[in-house]
């Protein structure tokens, strides 16, 4: 999961940033999100982890953001016996 705040009145170019990258390979499923605050969030779902770790989105440039991009990695559990 990446979630970045743009720079008040700029969330436009920034979820247009968000659309125009590419990971490679390319995930399972990716949707864009946006929200109050100039936020933009974009989550991928992988089928399987590539080696070393599915790809992760760059961070825009500094002018384009109120403060650095915040990244999480869950692990699906649904489905998956309680350790």
């Amino acid at each position: 999961m990446w979630e970045a705040r743009a720079v008040p009145g700029r969330a436009g170019e920034l979820l247009a940033w968000a659309r125009s990258q590419r990971l490679d390979p390319s995930p399972s499923r990716r949707e864009t999100f946006v929200a109050p605050g100039d936020r933009v969030l974009v989550i991928t779902w992988w089928d399987t982890s590539p080696e070393g770790g599915p790809p992760e989105l760059p961070s825009p440039d500094e002018d384009l953001l109120a403060r650095p991009v915040h990244r999480w990695r869950f692990t699906r559990v649904d489905g998956h016996p309680a350790p």
